[in-house]
Parts: structure tokens; sequence; C-alpha cells
């Protein structure tokens, strides 16, 4: 029978643990409210929002930005929150579907939601809406193929997606009212 060799016939079997990461401070504006975090610096913003601020709105679907339920706006961009570094957002305006409403009053595409039913297990539907504010901002969506072409980042396993474009289309068709016709 041979000896062991190697570290572990030296004395060396147990070898530390790796010290604790350097926390770091992030400071960002969220629904209007100023936060400073001390968070690990691979913590996503979607971890800080859920984990450390107990924002459960924003949800965590794929986890690798396929599905967009994550989606949070950042100075008004959206964004798939899985995928940004909360340290990217220092010094940001970070908008969440719980920043939306205006007290008790929905925004307009929440209630458009509601209206036309574009949800059914309501899991994608905070990045939905999340979404459709930041397209409807970008100003390009004219047609219901250009919502559903620009919306294609977010996935509805109940497939609302009829329903979703009717909602969307509508807050667009009233915006576009407001301005003079423009859609």
């Amino acid at each position: 029978m041979s000896q062991p060799t190697g570290p572990a016939s030296q004395g060396h079997a147990h070898k530390q643990p790796a010290p604790p990461p350097d926390l770091m401070d992030v400071t960002l504006t969220i629904n209007g409210s100023r936060k400073t975090l001390r968070v690990a610096p691979w913590t996503s913003l979607l971890d800080a929002l859920r984990l450390h601020l107990d924002m459960t709105g924003t949800k965590k679907g794929c986890d690798h930005g396929q599905c967009g339920a994550c989606t949070v706006l950042v100075d008004g961009r959206r964004i798939n929150s899985c995928l940004t570094l909360a340290v990217m957002a220092e010094g940001r305006t970070v908008t969440t579907i719980e920043g939306l409403a205006s007290g008790d009053a929905l925004h307009p595409l929440q209630e458009a939601f509601v209206e036309h039913d574009a949800f059914q297990c309501g899991y994608c539907t905070p990045g939905q809406i999340c979404s459709a504010v930041g397209m409807l901002e970008e100003g390009h969506a004219r047609t219901d193929d250009d919502i559903r072409e620009l919306m294609s980042g977010n996935l509805c396993r109940c497939g609302a997606y009829p329903n979703i474009v009717a909602a969307i289309r509508q807050v667009m068709d009233s915006q576009a009212q407001k301005d003079g016709g423009k859609p």
C-alpha cells in the first residue's frame, strides 16, 4: 500500500475558507426614494431590489435575461435587472412596478392591463408593464406588429399576448390623442 502524497500528507488537509467579499455601498433612487445598500460587487440589481429592499414586484424568471420578468426602468430606459449589477446603477434612478402608480391611482398601463385582462398567472405582468412603459417612451411603436416586436423580450407562458397588445395599444392611442393624433 502506498503512502499518500501531496498537501494532505503534509498536514494541509484543511484549507482556510476564503475571506468574505468586500461589500460595496451603492446609492440609488428607487421609486423616488434615495437608498444606500451594502452589497457584494456581484449582486444583481434584481437581487438588490428583492433581497435587500424587499421589493418583490420585480420577478426573477430565468435569471439569464431571456424572459423579461425582471424588467425595470433605469433612468427611464427598460433593462433586465437580472443582467445588471447593482453597482452599475450607482447614482441612477430606478423605477419598478411599485413605483408606477401614484398613490391609489394606477398607471394607465396598469389600468389597461386590468381592463383587457392582459395577464393570467400574473408572474410576467410587472416586467411586461415596465417594458411597455419604456417602449412607449421610446416612441418607436406605430402598429400592433411594432408592439409585438418591441415587446418580444418579455415572455408570457400563459399566452396572454393578444390582450397585452390590446392594453398597450389602448394606452398608445390615448397618448396619441393627447399629443394631437401622433402615434
